[in-house]
C-alpha cells in the first residue's frame, strides 16, 4: 500500500523540558503522546527518511546560526542569504511541517528562488524530536504558543537577530509555514502582531484552537466551528492591549486535504477578517493559473487586500509547488507534502509585497469571469461537515454560508452543495454538472 499519511501536527510531549501541572497529568499526556507515536510514528518517520534522500543534490546548504540569543523553545536557526542581500532587506521566517527539517523545506518549497530573485533573507526555524516526537512545532501547547514563551519566543528572537546580524528591516518581517508550521504561523501572527507585517498559513489552523493533545486532533479533523467574533477575541487575548495595525494574512489550503480539513481555511478567514473589522463575504474573487486556484480577497475601505483565501483544487495535505524555471514556477516534488500544482511561494512572495510590484486599489468594482463554473460537491452530511462545507448543531447539518438545513448529521443523508461565492454553500441537488 503506498504511503499516504501526510505530515501533520501530531502532538507529542517535550521530554527534555517538563511542564507544570502535576506528575499525574504529565504521565497521562505522555501516555497519550506515546500512543500517538506508536500509531503514526512508523508511517511518518520512515517515509520522511526516504524523502530526504530524494532531495535534489544541487540545492544549496543553509547557513546555521549557532547563537541568536534567548532560545527558550530549544529551536535551531538557519538562514538562506542571497549573494547580494541589500541593506534593510525584508525577512521571511519559514516553518517546516512535521517529520521535516529546515533543509528539506528549503529545498522543496521554492522560497529561496524568490529570495535570490528579489533580495530578501529567509530564516528557517527547525524543531527536533526532543521537542516533539514527530518534529512538529508545538502550536497547541501553552508553554510554546504564548507571547514570551517557548518556541514562539525563540522564533521572535530569530527575527531580532536577523535585524542585528544581517541588517534586515524590522518593519518588513513576514512568516509562513506548512501544517504544524502553518499553525505556528498563526501563533506568531497573534502573539507578535507588532513584529510580523504579514503571514501565509499553508494547510494550517486558527490561533487558539488546540490546547492539548486531544483538542489538537479535533482542530485538525473535523475542525472547530466558532463565530468570527470568538476567533478574533482569541487573537486579541494573545497580546492584550494591542490595538493594531494587524498583520495581513494569506491562507492556502487544498480542497482534498484529509489531515487538516478545509474547514480550517474558513475558520482562519473568519478569524482574521474579524480581527480586521471586515465581513466574511469576499470583495473580490478570481482564479489563478495554471490550475484554477480560487482566490477570495477581503479589502479595506482603501482597497488594500488584508486577508485572502486560496483554495487549491485537487490536492491533499501539503505545499503546492510547480517545478520548473518559469517566472511563476518553483519548488520540487521529490518528497511528500510538496504537491505539483501551483507555485504558492510565488504568490506568497507577491502577497508579502517582496516582488517589486505595486498593486493599486481598483478604481471600479471588479467583475468575475462570466464563464467561471461554480464548484459542486456531492457527499453525505457527515462528509460535508468534515470538509468544512457545513456545520452541525443539535444533530442536524447546516450549509456553511447559507445556513440551509441539510437534515440529520450522519452518513446516510446525501446532498449536492454548490459553492458560490467561495465559502458560501447552497443545496444544489440536480442543478450541478
Amino acid at each position: 500500500m503506498p504511503y499516504v499519511t501526510p505530515s501533520h501536527p501530531a502532538p507529542a510531549v517535550r521530554t527534555g523540558r517538563p511542564r507544570g501541572g502535576g506528575g499525574r497529568l504529565r504521565r497521562l499526556v505522555a501516555a497519550l503522546a506515546a500512543a500517538v507515536t506508536l500509531a503514526t510514528g512508523a508511517a511518518l518517520v520512515a517515509p520522511a527518511t526516504e524523502a530526504r534522500a530524494a532531495v535534489p543534490r544541487a540545492a544549496a546548504a543553509l547557513e546555521r546560526v549557532a547563537n541568536f540569543g534567548a532560545n527558550p523553545g530549544a529551536l535551531t536557526m538557519y538562514v538562506h542569504r542571497p549573494a547580494a542581500l541589500p541593506a534593510n532587506a525584508p525577512v521571511v521566517v519559514a516553518l517546516h511541517g512535521c517529520t521535516q527539517n529546515a533543509q528539506l523545506y528549503a529545498d522543496n518549497s521554492g522560497l529561496n528562488t524568490f529570495a535570490d530573485r528579489h533580495g530578501f533573507l529567509v530564516v528557517y526555524a527547525e524543531t527536533t524530536t526532543a521537542n516533539n516526537a514527530n518534529k512538529c512545532f508545538n502550536w497547541f501547547q501553552t508553554g510554546d504558543n504564548r507571547r514570551g514563551q517557548g518556541e514562539a519566543a525563540s522564533i521572535r528572537q530569530m527575527v531580532a537577530h536577523a535585524t542585528s546580524a544581517y541588517g534586515t528591516d524590522p518593519a518588513r518581517a513576514q512568516v509562513t509555514g506548512l501544517s504544524a508550521g502553518g499553525a505556528m504561523t498563526s501563533v506568531l501572527l497573534a502573539a507578535y502582531p507588532e513584529v510580523f507585517a504579514a503571514g501565509a498559513v499553508v494547510a494550517g489552523i486558527p490561533y487558539g484552537c488546540g490546547v492539548d493533545v486531544i483538542s489538537a486532533f479535533g482542530c485538525m479533523s473535523p475542525g472547530v466551528d466558532r463565530t468570527p467574533a470568538a476567533w478574533a477575541q482569541a487573537v486579541r487575548d494573545a497580546h492584550p492591549g494591542y490595538a493594531g495595525p494587524w498583520p495581513r494574512v494569506a491562507i492556502w489550503h487544498g480542497d482534498n486535504d484529509p489531515t487538516v480539513v478545509p474547514r480550517n481555511a474558513d475558520e482562519l478567514r473568519d478569524q482574521w477578517t474579524a480581527v480586521h473589522g471586515l465581513g466574511q463575504t469576499p470583495d473580490r474573487t478570481s482564479t489563478l493559473a495554471p490550475n484554477n486556484t480560487r482566490r477570495s480577497e477581503y479589502l479595506t475601505a482603501g482597497g488594500r487586500t488584508v486577508v485572502e483565501v486560496n483554495r487549491v483544487p485537487g490536492i491533499g495535505h501539503g505545499t503546492p509547488v510547480a517545478p520548473g524555471t518559469g517566472p511563476q514556477q518553483c519548488g520540487a516534488t521529490g518528497t511528500q507534502h510538496f504537491i505539483a500544482s501551483i507555485c504558492s511561494s510565488y504568490w506568497i512572495t507577491r502577497f508579502f509585497g517582496l516582488d517589486g510590484t505595486v498593486t493599486e486599489p481598483p478604481t471600479e468594482p471588479p467583475v468575475d469571469p462570466p464563464t467561471e463554473p461554480a464548484a459542486c460537491w456531492t457527499a453525505s452530511n457527515y462528509e460535508h461537515v468534515r470538509a468544512g462545507r457545513a456545520t452541525t448543531t443539535g444533530g442536524y447539518a447546516y450549509a456553511k454560508g447559507s445556513g440551509q438545513n441539510l437534515g440529520l448529521y450522519n452518513t446516510f443523508v446525501t446532498h449536492t452543495l454548490k459553492e458560490t461565492p467561495p465559502g458560501h454553500y447552497t443545496i444544489a441537488t440536480g442543478s450541478c454538472p
